[in-house]
């Protein structure tokens, strides 16, 4: 057990409930009937950072919504996306899967011929098998040929972006052959391309607004995957030049906005109490790209990186009358968590067959005073390269390449230059250096090796490119 008191009224209080009977409520359904069953809202942020926000301690940015979710559920300190780059990261989201495991470790590009494989189950698929209706809004870049979109996928409305935006013309002046137009779809028709950015945001808003509203008389999924902050920024006019932060604190002030109007179409159709609301961010901050990219707070290393700030996101979890409010949680959770204790709460059959990487984390969600990770160890992978393991407070890195900045600043949404560095056998201690700049390896090589058994098992399992381990 690891919670924490917040900052101001943030506690570790359960209310004043005997302890059995908050265990018996957490490890129980949240309802025997169908009725008692709750929505879903999952708001992704792409490449917004662990110091992106008021409440994880953004320093001169304002998230006022985001706060308030804050105080009225749970935040996660310790939430982990199972990858660094964007369609690994959502595949796990979708599969509860380690990437790896599903065939999709990387980041798709414009033009692949790759995708979510359809026989994978997902999540919205899911819901849709028990009556729930489905929609994305959005991002989606698990692949962007017809069988890969998310209309096979399981949701019966998609409105948005196969794949990301900075894959685009506009992103490439000086080589705009490099990069075909960027598709819209509504469901699996195509009706345009390349969209405004400046006004994505707002239309995604509309769109979840409009979804809420309709189907407010029945249970629902939806996902509303921002394309922001990931570069090239882009704001509407009514919130460019508002912050003080330059266009990277107008963007994020925007998406605070937007998940205000959203959680207001929630409580004005009287569904505060039956929605799950989980916001979240895909990866961490693209570093690169200096005052126009986000903040990692404190943490090293950025989006790509098998370093804390490249995996380690905001999470916060809100269900009134269900969880908590103004609770902060350091247990080790992921993102392909988040199907396992979706599809409980739901009362939806996981598939027999279907080996998750993923966990229940209801207790985490429900007895942040009494539950534990149920993960004896967490893998942090690039690509099929097995880099780091993290079992509690230690994380070992094992020999590899990374991308690191170089002292040039950014410059006009322009990238820093970077360089080729090697980390070596590095143990750190998370819990007293979650920046990862003291390597304690010799003095606990007990620790190490422990960690490198778990590895081993991890290995076998998911296999490892880097020991030319196959699963």
């Amino acid at each position: 057990m690891n919670v924490r008191d917040g900052v101001g009224p943030f506690c570790r209080c359960t209310r004043g409930l005997p302890l059995c009977c908050l265990l018996a409520a957490a490890l129980l359904p949240s309802g025997g009937a169908a009725a008692a069953a709750p929505n879903v809202l999952l708001l992704v942020a792409d490449d917004l950072g662990y110091g992106d926000l008021g409440c994880y301690g953004a320093q001169g940015l304002k998230t006022p919504n985001l706060d308030r979710l804050a105080q009225e559920g749970v935040r996660l300190s310790n939430f982990y996306s199972a990858a660094s780059v964007c369609s690994a990261s959502r595949a796990a989201l979708w599969t509860g899967c380690y990437p790896c495991r599903v065939g999709l470790a990387g980041d798709l590009g414009a033009e692949s011929e790759e995708g979510l494989a359809p026989e994978r189950v997902t999540l919205a698929e899911l819901a849709k098998a028990i009556g729930y209706r489905t929609a994305l809004f959005g991002k989606w870049h698990l692949g962007s040929r017809a069988e890969f979109l998310p209309a096979r996928q399981g949701f019966d409305q998609f409105y948005g972006i196969p794949f990301s935006h900075n894959l685009r013309p506009l992103h490439s002046p000086e080589g705009p052959s490099l990069h075909p137009n960027l598709p819209i779809y509504d469901g699996d028709l195509l009706v345009g391309h390349n969209p405004d950015m400046a006004h994505f945001t707002a239309d995604l808003t509309e769109r979840a607004v409009d979804f809420i509203r309709d189907n407010a008389e029945r249970r629902f999924l939806l996902c509303v995957a921002y394309p922001m902050p990931e570069v090239p920024l882009a704001v509407s006019e009514k919130f460019a030049g508002t912050t003080g932060r330059g266009l990277f604190g107008d963007v994020v002030a925007e998406l605070d906005w937007s998940v205000g109007e959203i959680l207001a179409a929630l409580a004005g159709a009287g569904l505060d109490t039956e929605t799950l609301v989980v916001f979240t961010s895909d990866n961490g901050p693209a570093l690169e790209y200096g005052d126009q990219a986000g903040s990692a707070g404190g943490l090293r290393g950025g989006k790509g990186s098998t370093f804390e700030g490249g995996m380690r996101v905001p999470c916060l979890v809100r269900w009134t009358g269900k969880i908590p409010s103004a609770i902060v949680s350091d247990e080790l959770v992921a993102n392909f968590d988040l199907l396992p204790t979706v599809a409980r709460q739901i009362g939806a059959d996981l598939p027999p067959e279907t080996n998750l990487d993923g966990r229940d984390i209801w207790p985490v969600l429900t007895l942040p005073t009494a539950a534990t990770s149920p993960h004896k160890y967490f893998c942090y992978y690039s690509g099929g390269a097995l880099h780091a393991i993290r079992s509690g407070r230690w994380k070992l890195h094992f020999p590899h390449g990374y991308v690191a900045l170089s002292d040039t600043p950014a410059s006009e949404g322009e990238p820093i230059p970077t360089t080729w560095e090697r980390i070596g056998l590095s143990l750190f201690d998370l819990d007293e250096d979650p920046g990862e700049t003291r390597n304690l390896a010799k003095e606990n090589e007990k620790v190490v090796l422990y960690l490198g058994g778990l590895a081993e098992a991890a290995r076998q399992d998911l296999g490892d490119s880097h020991t030319r381990r196959q699963r």
